[in-house]
């Protein structure tokens, strides 16, 4: 006797086929992107705990024969960075001086401006709003000089504040530069992200604290910082990986001496002639330049996603 497999069963039968070399297709070309994305961090990764004879014999795919980490002490604390040959770790600190303030004082100005033009609105917020955000839109080249000009008379008032009191304040300062020029660059966007996050906070829970007699800063510091957690991770992400992976800001304005971070130092061990290119120490600097940001993905990644979600439900 015959088999007699129905129309619905042969529909469902080839739908379910679809299904599956469709989650096939879509997994291998994952699997294909993420093996091109990966491979110049498993080469840069291998070709620090090699050797330079190893290095010189080819096959830069290969897996370290006999793994050392001399390239990766000698980039933290011998390696010549243009003159100096003191390895990248007063540079490296440099970067951490410049980055923990700037991402700080950046998403506290963003949540506060959130909080302002979503909760206490005033005449003219729109506007206000609206030429924030257009300050997203302006590229790093244009603000080049316009922000040389304003940091030039930053140093002047340090010098005119050395002369009378004897401490600049921090005026003038390559760091404090830095610090100040990345603030104003991401409070766009850092008040964008908490302007969107508190569009859908409820108001209600503002307008009740008011009613009991809570302050701005304590409707702030009580109330929307506390429930602020998602977005707060999303700007500090984006803030610290933009700060720390900045090179235009940090050479225009940092100069090339002992205060530079560490990108711009990064540089200058990649194009300082000894003789011998050390491939397996230049790998080891931009692994050790790498590893705050990767740190900073792999603890605050998860908080990510939920957190774009979270301030995209209002634009």
């Amino acid at each position: 006797m015959s088999t007699i497999i129905s129309p619905t069963a042969d529909r469902a039968q080839n739908s379910t086929n679809t299904r599956w070399i469709g989650r096939v297709i879509i997994y291998g070309l994952l699997l294909i992107f993420a093996v091109l994305y990966l491979m110049p961090l498993f080469v840069m990764l291998t070709t620090s705990f090699k050797t330079m004879d190893e290095i010189q014999n080819g096959n830069m795919l290969a897996l370290p024969q006999a793994p050392t980490f001399d390239p990766w002490i000698k980039a933290w604390g011998e390696t010549c960075v243009g003159l100096t040959c003191a390895g990248i770790k007063g540079y490296f600190w440099n970067s951490i001086k410049m980055v923990v303030p700037a991402v700080a004082i950046s998403t506290i100005m963003g949540a506060l401006n959130g909080y302002v033009l979503t909760k206490w609105r005033f005449p003219g917020h729109t506007l206000v709003f609206g030429l924030m955000l257009f300050a997203c839109f302006i590229p790093f080249q244009s603000v080049l000089l316009p922000m040389a000009t304003i940091l030039g008379s930053l140093g002047r008032f340090g010098m005119t504040l050395q002369n009378a009191t004897g401490w600049n304040f921090g005026f003038g300062n390559p760091t404090v530069n830095l610090v100040f020029v990345h603030v104003v660059y991401g409070l766009g966007f850092t008040t964008l992200f908490f302007r969107n996050f508190y569009e859908a906070f409820p108001t209600e829970l503002v307008r009740a604290a008011q009613v009991d007699g809570a302050s701005f800063f304590q409707i702030f510091r009580r109330i929307m910082l506390p429930n602020s957690l998602p977005i707060i991770v999303v700007t500090v992400i984006y803030q610290f990986t933009n700060i720390w992976n900045d090179f235009l800001f940090a050479s225009a304005y940092a100069g090339t001496g002992d205060t530079m971070p560490m990108t711009v130092a990064l540089n200058n061990v990649v194009n300082t002639s000894t003789g011998v290119v050390e491939y397996n120490v230049n790998m080891a600097a931009a692994m050790i330049a790498a590893v705050p940001t990767l740190i900073v993905y792999i603890l605050a990644g998860r908080y990510f996603v939920r957190g774009l979600m979270a301030g995209a439900v209002k634009g």
